[in-house]
């Protein structure tokens, strides 16, 4: 497993990380007494981690064309402005046909927001994805995703140390989630989330100023402490003004659906494993792959808490 060094070339890389292993190997094999071998371990280990520490974030990296531009947005009143609204067209996860838009929302016909958590790999390890609900044009969506390099793959090791830069990326659900539950097999929950108006809007106007800032300022993503779900925690009282931020599940991206429903901002006229199971719309998602309703109808006959229906049958 290769990571990016300060500098160093890729050539180097290996080898670097070689020597500093056989380094510590031979301390540990040949140096006595052992406190001396504990205390050339600690030098070396904390030499190498001031010298990762000048790591630098950078937007000038020859990336991969899923997140190539950075989407941004214009404020003008009610209205927002977003440039690089990303709308790919797949075949596959890896074929397809790439088209950015700009897209045009209206702050005055905002209903609310939804949550989307897409688990891959284990069932601790979910993505999450937010999305505004606009009367009268399609729901945007809005991914914190890690910005890849040309040959670079996602290790949640890797994501530990510096390697992957963070985006706010918008872009369209035919897209964003589309590409998880019909592409990539992910098992996709969505919720629907009892949000004021308001509170939708104060936490879009945040997603927004944090996906601006980006342009200017890049940042490193964080696997732990700032991934897609934890980025959240700098708004999530805009939607969930009970959340605690030093709730220790803000770090465990895993309970991203649990905290919300503990204070009521899902339908809890459902018992939560119900509500989890209903809320799967891998079926319904393939079954609508190339339809343009495909945001209305995967949120048909999703238990909704900002409707006083009373939920049906579990399907």
């Amino acid at each position: 497993m290769l990571f990016t060094g300060p500098g160093g070339a890729a050539w180097a890389r290996p080898s670097l990380a070689s020597a500093y292993a056989l380094a510590s190997v031979a301390a540990l094999l040949w140096l006595r007494p052992f406190w001396k071998t504990l205390a050339a371990w600690g030098a070396a280990l904390v030499m190498v981690w001031l010298w990762w520490g000048t790591l630098r974030p950078s937007n000038e990296r020859e990336w991969q064309p899923d997140v190539a531009r950075l989407s941004w947005a214009e404020v003008h009143g009610d209205i927002l402005t977003f440039h690089n609204v990303r709308n790919f067209d797949y075949r596959s996860e890896t074929d397809f046909s790439p088209r950015y838009e700009d897209r045009f929302c209206d702050l005055a016909k905002l209903h609310g927001c939804d949550l989307f958590l897409s688990y891959w790999g284990s069932p601790a390890i979910a993505h999450t994805i937010m999305s505004w609900d606009f009367e009268g044009s399609p729901p945007l969506a809005i991914s914190i995703e890690t910005r890849k390099k040309m040959g670079q793959e996602y290790s949640a090791v890797k994501g530990f140390f510096r390697q992957y830069e963070i985006t706010y990326m918008a872009a369209d659900e035919r897209d964003v989630v589309r590409l998880r539950t019909n592409y990539r097999d992910e098992q996709v929950h969505l919720y629907r989330l009892k949000v004021t108006p308001e509170r939708a809007k104060a936490l879009l106007l945040d997603y927004v100023a944090a996906m601006n800032t980006l342009v200017e300022t890049p940042e490193f993503c964080n696997a732990r402490v700032d991934n897609c779900t934890t980025s959240i925690r700098r708004q999530v009282r805009n939607i969930d003004p009970e959340t605690s931020l030093t709730d220790w599940r803000l770090l465990a991206n895993e309970y991203g659906d649990e905290m919300p429903y503990e204070h009521g901002t899902l339908d809890t006229r459902l018992p939560f494993a119900e509500l989890r199971e209903r809320s799967l719309i891998n079926i319904r998602a393939k079954t609508l792959d190339r339809d343009f309703a495909f945001s209305r109808l995967i949120r048909e006959g999703l238990p909704d808490p900002r409707s006083s229906a009373t939920p049906g049958t579990s399907r």
